[in-house]
């Protein structure tokens, strides 16, 4: 029953988003990462609904086909769960108690904290302990998600050649990843006390992670994303879906593409990310943050962190962890620097295999 926080050596990361799977493994000598595989093959449409998988048969056939391209020989594999279908409760306990007394007395309550039957969820649980050894507590974080999700995501991974090892958190791998888009010449965050705003942007869905110097991120997920561009784009300009989507990232458009379609939708995803901070601000104890990053595809939409910045009055910057990464000779080196912002769940789940 309890499977989130397994662990293992070395594990490929593996984000199955709404229209990509995106793979990357890493290594790691002397504190140093680097990049030795890496992978981006798009879903069928409709595959994904969201950010569940509804054809498990198409989406295996695209972690295949990312397995051959990458030509990475782990098979050891770990992928992520949206934080809106996790359910989970930091509790305290005593420190004098066994992780097998914890997981006896979890297991006797969960039905007070897990709104399901206990037969239809996966938990796990991680102990938290105090830096102050005289402490009589420790915190456990309990995680939970109905079992459904995880099943069909083992069972998309074993057709695409892959052994399920891991199962994160989608919030959880930015928050961890963001260790290396923060990371200064040391190797270190460069300022732990900031409060960083997380805005990631995918197909159809923006999540804000907020770190706040707890172990926990504040994460709320909202209804938009790039798709809505490819959708004006099909409409305006009389394109299918799939061109659509093409010139969105190759270009091409017509002249009144920038003001007429571009500038609107970048306009509409900073009212989102406005909303969403004010709903952050509502249920916490902050009324600011000090930095906004953005992630996800659309994140280096030319002029939207400025744009943002300029409307919140925040600065903006696009995440790139693999900034201060070794990049193995096999991996297409710009491709991956260009998808640098769509990789950050993948990234903090390639980062969960490896001993820091």
């Amino acid at each position: 029953m309890f499977e989130f926080f397994n662990r293992t050596p070395t594990v490929v990361g593996l984000d199955i988003s709404s229209t990509a799977v995106k793979l990357l493994e890493l290594s790691q000598e002397k504190g140093h990462f680097r990049v030795e595989s890496y992978g981006v093959e798009v879903i069928p449409e409709n595959a994904i609904v969201e950010k569940n998988i509804a054809d498990i048969e198409a989406v295996g056939a695209a972690i295949e086909r990312v397995r051959q391209k990458s030509k990475t020989k782990v098979k050891e594999v770990g992928v992520a769960v949206a934080g809106s279908s996790v359910i989970t409760k930091t509790l305290e306990m005593a420190a004098s108690l066994t992780e097998a007394q914890i997981e006896e007395q979890l297991l006797d309550d969960a039905d007070k904290y897990i709104p399901y039957p206990l037969d239809e969820v996966a938990m796990d649980f991680q102990i938290r302990r105090s830096d102050d050894p005289e402490s009589e507590l420790v915190e456990v974080l309990l995680a939970a998600c109905r079992r459904e999700n995880i099943e069909s995501r083992e069972e998309a991974l074993e057709l695409g050649g892959f052994k399920p090892e891991v199962i994160d958190i989608e919030a959880h791998c930015v928050q961890r990843a963001m260790q290396l888009v923060d990371a200064g010449d040391d190797g270190l965050p460069d300022n732990k006390d900031e409060i960083v705003a997380i805005v990631d942007i995918g197909a159809t869905m923006t999540t804000l992670s907020v770190l706040t110097g707890t172990d926990l991120p504040y994460t709320r997920e909202q209804m938009f994303g790039g798709r809505v561009l490819t959708e004006e784009i099909q409409k305006r300009y009389n394109l299918s879906f799939a061109e659509a989507g093409q010139a969105k990232k190759m270009g091409g458009l017509p002249e009144d593409y920038e003001s007429e379609v571009l500038m609107p939708f970048k306009e509409s995803l900073v009212q989102q990310v406005m909303r969403s901070l004010q709903f952050f601000y509502s249920s916490s104890r902050f009324n600011d943050v000090d930095r906004i990053v953005l992630a996800g595809g659309v994140a280096s939409t030319p002029g939207l962190t400025g744009l943002i910045s300029s409307r919140i009055g925040t600065p903006c910057q696009v995440a790139n962890p693999f900034k201060a990464m070794t990049i193995s000779d096999r991996v297409n080196k710009d491709a991956l620097m260009a998808d640098a912002p769509a990789l950050m769940i993948a990234c903090g789940l390639a980062m969960r295999g490896l001993n820091r």
